[in-house]
């Protein structure tokens, strides 16, 4: 069945609907006719969660929602209207909500999108395919294995969770899209104790595919490997130095450092208002040569990746740093139309509550020549950083700080004695002049993202190779 036909069935064609899609169609012209734009999202989203501490099943849960959002542009206001039920009753209160929004306002609204991309995940419903006693058996084992690794482990951690969201989008010409989006996701944290010190480590994927993809026996193995190695890592730590200094950043998850200083920055709304770093500055280099980054939601199974996004353009691949000049940023339909810009499928929200805005999908910086190895011995005193954990941003300024889940001291070009503690501390527009070598070894992170922006929480991914800092403030904690 395609993603209309499925998706036609859950919000018209059930038993209990009383709204049909004619009806829908009507309404919702009605309510948008003289936007600029606008939609009717339709939402039903299924979600599941089991957590095991401590060798026992601590919570499970299974979720349901249902709902439209209803919205109209007309030039930079938004009126949006919501409810968690879709009926002709609620639909048309909504369409008087909305209606305020144009109120004496006169205009042709903005083109459908074009056409859909291929399909970039399984659209199958996950949540199917495996019963919540083989989860819960799943995660005793992985309680049973860890401990069995290591008499150092004193407490483990593990949860699974799943999703599938089903969206349809309605124009005001008649133009309707579709999507079938699975999501899932696997997390194990491992504590170690010795001397009376604890430590911690952690490990999780995820993407839009089943739960047979994360819960093979190699890849459970795998995941609990490799929280007990950071754990293990930790316990050895020592204080964190402090100063300024070079800093080679691992592969991969640490992107987020990227995401967060660098990509919130790039997207169209900060950009419109002015309010970030790099408004006012396309086609001028803001990064090192060879520096290039981009956002792309068509990678397949990616947590970050959309066929398309919530207004119904499909996902694209979007050049915003090129060879350290800026080349463009991430637009929502509203965004681009009111820079006399093109979207670029990177319009996202929460869900049918939630007015859609410029989001990251999958942001990645690009490779070099660099090998890791070359990095580290071109560096005589500084910090390896390999995974980090949280921080914090401000996009106006791109002041960011940021914390080290895993780093090691690096000393007379080799790499040293893990520490913790360790935090970065700089300016994302700064740090982009200050890459000095950018590594061979690009990879993509395994599947965690979660970006928070306006009180929505959206999917998303990261991906960097190793990247060398001529420097940056650490923040540490040795005396």
């Amino acid at each position: 069945m395609t993603p209309l036909s499925v998706t036609d069935r859950l919000f018209f064609d059930r038993a209990q609907a009383t709204l049909d899609r004619d009806t829908a169609a009507r309404l919702t012209a009605s309510a948008l006719a003289g936007a600029d734009d606008g939609e009717l999202f339709l939402e039903y989203r299924e979600s599941e969660q089991v957590s095991l501490d401590d060798g026992r099943i601590r919570a499970a849960g299974f979720d349901t929602a249902l709902g439209f959002g209803l919205r109209a542009v007309a030039g930079e206001a938004t009126g949006y209207a919501h409810a968690g039920e879709i009926s002709e009753a609620a639909l048309r209160r909504a369409a008087e909500t909305v209606g305020a929004v144009r109120s004496g306002y006169s205009g042709t609204a903005a083109a459908a999108p074009p056409g859909s991309n291929a399909r970039l995940y399984d659209e199958a419903n996950p949540l199917t395919e495996m019963a919540f006693e083989a989860r819960a058996a799943l995660l005793g084992a992985i309680d049973v294995y860890a401990r069995a690794k290591d008499r150092r482990v004193v407490q483990v951690m593990a949860s699974l969770t799943g999703e599938w969201q089903a969206v349809q989008i309605l124009r005001p010409d008649g133009a309707r899209f579709a999507d079938l989006r699975p999501l899932v996701r696997f997390n194990v944290a491992v504590v170690v104790e010795a001397n009376g010190r604890r430590e911690t480590g952690s490990f999780g994927t995820g993407g839009r595919f089943d739960y047979s993809r994360v819960t093979g026996e190699e890849n459970w193995h795998h995941a609990v490997d490799e929280a007990l190695r950071q754990a293990l890592v930790n316990l050895a730590s020592h204080a964190a130095p402090a100063g300024e200094m070079p800093v080679v950043l691992g592969p991969g998850w640490p992107g987020i450092l990227l995401h967060e200083a660098i990509g919130h920055g790039l997207e169209g709304d900060f950009n419109r208002k002015k309010t970030s770093a790099f408004a006012g500055l396309l086609g001028q280099r803001i990064a090192s040569p060879g520096v290039t980054v981009v956002d792309d939601g068509t990678l397949p199974d990616r947590r970050g990746s959309l066929t398309i996004d919530d207004e119904g353009t499909p996902s694209a691949r979007t050049v915003l740093i090129e060879d350290g000049i800026l080349a463009g940023y991430m637009q929502d339909r509203q965004n681009a139309r009111l820079m006399g810009m093109r979207p670029t499928g990177n319009g996202r929200r929460q869900s049918y509550a939630h007015a859609p805005m410029p989001r990251m999908t999958n942001t990645i910086m690009l490779g070099g020549n660099t090998t890791a190895e070359e990095m580290i011995r071109s560096v005589k005193r500084g910090l390896y950083a390999v995974n980090f954990g949280g921080g914090q941003v401000d996009i106006t300024s791109g002041k960011f700080v940021f914390s080290a889940s895993e780093a090691y001291l690096i000393e007379d070009g080799r790499v040293g004695a893990p520490v913790k503690g360790a935090t970065l501390i700089g300016n994302g527009p700064e740090a982009l002049t200050r890459v000095e070598m950018i590594g061979d070894d690009l990879a993509l992170d395994p599947g965690i993202g979660t970006c928070g922006k306006n009180g929505q929480g959206v999917p998303v991914g990261v991906g960097q190779p190793t990247l060398k800092l001529a420097s940056l403030t650490v923040g540490g904690t040795a005396a």
